[in-house]
């Protein structure tokens, strides 16, 4: 905590991977690499593969800004890596990062930190392809991919679950998360160390907010701030700093929520999952709460640098 580019002059900025957003990851770390060397930062720009330790002892960073979404970079896994190499890392460390991304097992920390969840259940997808585990409509999403990667929205009209699910090439694990759908609004906030920063509504231009509406332009409509009432909008801010410190995240967070407005009060609040890895395109929901807060993208870029440490 508290590095200033004075001291930390060399950042490497690891993107890319192999996971199924390794096209947004590039993309973000892009960004990023470019706002490090406006802010006056010496970058190198790792594209992150299964020799990613040894790039970095012969690089031999100052800090290195995890720009990866899902696996490795989202997992705990190269968090693990760095702490072993000694090299100060941005976000979350190991466990949180572990924890987060285990849809399955955050609802159960988030639900005893008093933070509603989705009900639902685990099944194999085997089993969510065979029959309907739940009455339509209702969301079937692997236990552990982010960005709508893998997420089937099954509607009452659906005679069967999705038969994708059964595929020999299905690359998203062998358990998947089933869950009631929420009706109502798409909301989000992010916390940046420990201020939360505004709240967002997705309005997708699509039927489903999937992996094209969050990273095509025009994919999505952003308001901002949202246009809920205050005590939803204050709750949305509370529970996302409550989800944040639940799975010992750092760094900046982003949590999703649905909001059915049909229910009274904050009653229809339903946590989603928290990203210890949000996306930083020019299309991304964090840089644009930042903006909202007063803070530029190259700031918010400094920042997380700077935050950056061991035993995260």
């Amino acid at each position: 905590m508290g590095w200033n580019a004075e001291i930390m002059k060399h950042v490497a900025v690891l993107m890319g991977g192999w996971s199924a957003e390794r096209e947004v990851s590039l993309r973000s770390g892009k960004a990023c690499a470019d706002a490090l060397e406006r802010t006056g930062y010496r970058v190198s720009r790792v594209d992150v593969d299964r020799d990613v330790a040894a790039t970095l002892r012969a690089l031999k960073p100052d800090a290195a800004l995890n720009v990866l979404h899902g696996r490795p970079g989202e997992d705990g896994t190269l968090q693990g890596m760095l702490e072993v190499l000694g090299i100060p890392y941005s976000h979350s460390g190991v466990l949180a990062s572990a924890l987060a991304m285990q849809k399955d097992i955050a609802k159960i920390v988030l639900k005893a930190a008093q933070v509603p969840v989705p009900g639902g259940m685990i099944a194999t997808r085997q089993e969510a392809a065979k029959r309907h585990l739940l009455p339509p409509p209702y969301v079937i999403k692997p236990v552990a991919e982010g960005s709508s990667v893998g997420v089937f929205m099954v509607r009452e009209d659906h005679e069967h679950p999705p038969q994708e699910l059964n595929r020999p090439d299905w690359a998203f694990g062998e358990r998947v998360v089933v869950e009631p759908y929420i009706p109502g609004k798409e909301l989000t906030c992010a916390v940046m160390g420990e201020k939360v920063l505004g709240v967002i509504e997705i309005v997708p231009t699509v039927k489903f907010y999937d992996y094209e509406a969050k990273y095509a332009p025009g994919g999505s409509r952003h308001l901002l701030p949202a246009p809920i009432a205050p005590a939803v909008y204050g709750e949305v801010q509370r529970l996302s700093l409550a989800a944040h410190r639940a799975l010992g995240c750092r760094g900046v967070t982003r949590s999703d929520f649905r909001y059915d407005d049909t229910r009274s009060g904050i009653e229809g609040l339903s946590c989603l999952e928290v990203n210890t890895q949000p996306g930083m395109t020019e299309t991304s929901l964090v840089p644009e709460m930042a903006q909202h807060a007063g803070i530029t993208f190259d700031e918010l870029v400094r920042w997380m640098v700077e935050d950056a440490s061991l035993d995260r």
